[in-house]
């Protein structure tokens, strides 16, 4: 565990915590947000919290910022269009940057990008139109999962066993106005690693550049009575259950940590991420998606893992905070 640097929050000046923003995670994002302001607050940080609900450039309006901790879920937040305004105007940011941001929102071309690596992912199949709907049953049979690619929470997700199902879940996930794909179901175990920063990473000048994911927290295994993980499961039920210690080897929980450091590192993810990963019956690893901007709410999984660590909230908050000084 990498030492924690020297504990003076005046360091990081005035802190915005953006929080909210339009997409449909808004209010999971202010929880989290929420969470994440009165952990800075009992750590001596200066922090404002700021609810976006317009253009982040005019809520930032006339406020002296020195740095933001970045809470917004999903899109307008997680995509790289907040990081994009932050760099134009010159203020430090928790988490990845506009890149490796604007990627990973987009879970589709995540498993392109692995898959270009040689990571394994599960199938999937492009849903344009109804037309697509044949083709993607004789490529991937059922069952399936159909996703909107660039929402998160699970958001618009459906299984479907049959035609009739699949036709449904592609008019769900066409109301979310992105591309829209099916992915073979995975029958095995739902696992889900948080990942944090470790080493500084330095131009030749001694400067730091940005911090790298180095270092994976405890594997949380996660099993709900619902169809799959879904927003209900995630933010509402009192029946999903979160395994940590997940019941897995210390070789292959170590062999999953590995994995998730090297898919974030495919993908440019810096600063703090959780990435999701199942475990089918054959013992194959298969990525299924990482998200840059992680819930924090009591419901939340890094935290959770963060504990199991040995790392209570606020030093957790803190730390994340620290990936904005490269």
């Amino acid at each position: 565990m990498k030492a924690l640097a020297m504990n003076n929050p005046k360091k990081f000046g005035r802190v915005a915590v953006m929080m909210g923003g339009s997409s449909a995670e808004r209010e999971v994002s202010l929880k989290s947000g929420a969470a994440v302001y009165e952990a800075l607050k009992c750590k001596g940080v200066d922090a404002i919290a700021i609810d976006v609900t317009g253009s982040p450039i005019e809520a930032l309006a006339g406020l002296k910022i020195d740095r933001v901790f970045n809470i917004i879920h999903g899109r307008g937040g997680e995509d790289g269009v907040l990081q994009g305004v932050l760099e134009v105007l010159g203020i430090p940011y928790t988490g990845s940057g506009v890149m490796a941001s604007a990627l990973t929102m987009d879970k589709l071309r995540t498993k392109l990008c692995w898959q270009g690596f040689g990571l394994v992912t599960p199938k999937w199949c492009l849903l344009e139109d109804e037309a697509d709907l044949d083709d993607c049953i004789e490529k991937l049979g059922f069952p399936v999962i159909v996703k909107p690619a660039q929402e998160g929470s699970s958001i618009g997700m459906s299984k479907a066993g049959n035609r009739d199902e699949l036709q449904k879940a592609l008019i769900v996930a066409e109301k979310y106005r992105c591309d829209v794909y099916a992915e073979a179901w995975v029958t095995g175990k739902e696992y889900t690693v948080a990942v944090l920063d470790g080493d500084d990473c330095m131009d030749a000048g001694g400067k730091v550049m940005h911090r790298a994911i180095t270092e994976a927290l405890p594997v949380i295994r996660l099993e709900t009575p619902n169809a799959f993980y879904d927003y209900e499961a995630k933010y509402q039920a009192t029946t999903t259950q979160y395994h940590c210690p997940c019941g897995l080897s210390p070789e292959q929980e170590q062999s999953l940590k590995e994995l998730a450091v090297t898919a974030c590192k495919v993908v440019g993810v810096k600063g703090w991420g959780r990435v999701d990963v199942f475990i089918d019956d054959l013992g194959q690893y298969q990525l299924i998606e990482v998200n840059t901007v992680p819930g924090m709410t009591d419901h939340s999984l890094v935290p959770m893992a963060a504990r199991q660590a040995g790392i209570d909230f606020n030093e957790l908050v803190w730390r994340i905070l620290e990936t904005s000084c490269g």
